[in-house]
């Protein structure tokens, strides 16, 4: 009989990844056991097993190294362990957010039991997974993993028909860009015989593969990735999504997914197809103009705070997209790792700001009442001055005005396109973030200048004042401070570019 040859794993790189796995099986199992009103323990423990994950992937991040493991499928370098601290920490964020409210709405009580919070854990699994993939399959099997985690959070109410129907929408439309997603993927694979990032980025770079099927590809796999982001003109699931998911499922998706999003479309696009930026960056620039002009116009004239908040996003990964446009000058990638890395900041600044905001929208939604419209802000300042000064600096970051940490996100990537020689995009960046700041601007209007249509006044749980409180410390210290990040970014995606 033949030996069969094992190759040799190392666990070690995924360890984070493997933690998490056992911990959901054993939140699931421990669920099963508890009442309703002992429903917090599943919380808790969802709680723990992420920071455990924060703290074993910030060891990675400490010792730098790059490490491929899986035969390749599975990569742990310096990018990927600083986004996936990012992540856990994000997800905790609005775990806190999110536990008054999915308890007053028997979200995780009756025949649902704790569902959420394992869902939860399982849609960051995916994400990690995103974050690590050095395969086209890893990619898919993360971006799965997460998306139907999704799916499902969002029907949790199945007797909400708002709910049910985001769902469906977001499920078809996610089933397309899958869809165009693999496509891509198979055209790349005919054109160079294999599913591994590095060896297809080798490939091309010594003039081996399909050059013409590879752009063809490039083509699909660019439009996939359009849909995961939410750019124009694959954006029609968004503002629909976040307004009839229930708030805390809207939290879930407007905030950590967007990094697992920016971090394959770098791991495909920057890394696994680095030779054909010509041709993505100009691709990238069209998503880019047509996002930034339609996400702001649109958004002047919702009056739902969670479809403003949608197309805004929409706005805002257009801004994003500009500093992966313009890493490539000429053919010239001197500033590469400066254009991903003000990408990468940018990213990481527009969740942070973004949880927080739909945070406060949480607490507005307490007791029964699902807060949504604008006029829900009215006079905020005058029932919590605390919760309205941290929704004040989280406006004015989303905005990019300082000190605040959203404008050095935005000023990094207008910088990086003004480096790229592109002075007009800088300019049309910034009028359309003039034209974003009117409605951002609004909300700080009702807060401080309207009577509130509630008078009574907010009390949010402990942990909730606590989490709000440095999430909002966050936006103005890194603002007012934004060196630290900004060199911890280039100098992980630096060390990622050289690996």
């Amino acid at each position: 009989m033949t030996p069969v040859n094992i190759p040799d794993v190392n666990i070690l790189p995924a360890y984070s990844e493997v933690f998490l796995g056992v911990a959901i099986s054993v939140i699931l199992l421990v669920d099963v056991f508890l009442t309703d009103a002992r429903r917090n323990v599943t919380y808790a423990l969802s709680l723990i097993s992420l920071a455990i994950c924060a703290a074993l992937n910030l060891a990675y991040l400490v010792d730098g190294s790059t490490t491929y493991t899986f035969s390749g499928l599975f990569v742990s370098d310096p990018m990927a362990n600083l986004l996936k601290v990012a992540t856990y920490l994000i997800v905790m964020a609005s775990m806190v957010y999110s536990r008054t409210y999915v308890v007053e709405r028997g979200i995780v009580s009756g025949e649902r039991g704790g569902e959420f919070y394992p869902m939860v854990l399982f849609a960051v699994l995916g994400q990690m997974v995103m974050m690590s993939a050095n395969n086209f399959l890893t990619i898919y099997l993360g971006v799965e993993l997460m998306s139907l985690s999704l799916y499902a959070m969002i029907a949790l109410r199945r007797d909400d028909v708002r709910a049910t129907e985001a769902s469906m929408k977001y499920f078809i439309l996610g089933a397309l860009s899958s869809g165009f997603l693999l496509y891509g993927m198979s055209m790349v694979y005919g054109a160079t015989g294999s599913l591994d990032l590095t060896v297809i980025a080798r490939d091309f770079a010594t003039g081996g593969g399909n050059q013409t099927i590879m752009v063809f590809g490039l083509v699909f796999i660019v439009s996939g990735l359009a849909f995961k982001i939410g750019v124009v003109p694959f954006h029609m699931w968004i503002p629909d999504v976040y307004q009839g998911a229930p708030t805390a499922v809207t939290l879930m998706i407007g905030g950590a997914p967007k990094i697992a999003a920016f971090a394959i479309t770098l791991r495909l696009l920057a890394q696994g197809m680095f030779v054909f930026a010509a041709h993505w960056q100009q691709m990238l620039l069209v998503l880019a103009v047509l996002s930034m002009a339609l996400g702001n116009i649109a958004a002047l004239a919702q009056t739902s705070f969670k479809r403003l908040i949608g197309y805004s996003t929409i706005a805002q990964m257009g801004y994003m997209l500009l500093g992966l446009l313009s890493g490539v000058i000429g053919g010239n990638a001197f500033s590469a790792a400066a254009a991903y890395s003000s990408a990468m900041f940018f990213v990481l600044t527009y969740t942070i700001s973004a949880i927080a905001g739909l945070g406060v929208l949480l607490l507005l939604s307490r007791h029964g009442y699902e807060a949504d419209h604008l006029d829900d802000f009215r006079g905020l300042h005058q029932r919590d001055p605390w919760v309205a000064l941290v929704m004040l600096a989280v406006m004015f970051s989303l905005a990019g005005i300082p000190p605040t940490i959203g404008f050095f996100g935005k000023l990094a990537v207008i910088n990086a396109v003004i480096d790229a020689g592109l002075p007009w995009l800088a300019v049309f960046a910034v009028m359309m973030s003039l034209i974003g700041a009117f409605y951002y601007l609004r909300v700080v209007r009702l807060m401080y200048f309207e009577t509130p249509l509630n008078p009574a006044p907010l009390d949010p749980p402990t942990d909730f004042k606590i989490t709000l409180a440095l999430n909002g410390l966050l936006v103005m210290v890194v603002g007012i401070l934004p060196g630290g990040l900004l060199a911890l970014c280039f100098s992980a995606i630096a060390r990622t570019l050289a690996s």
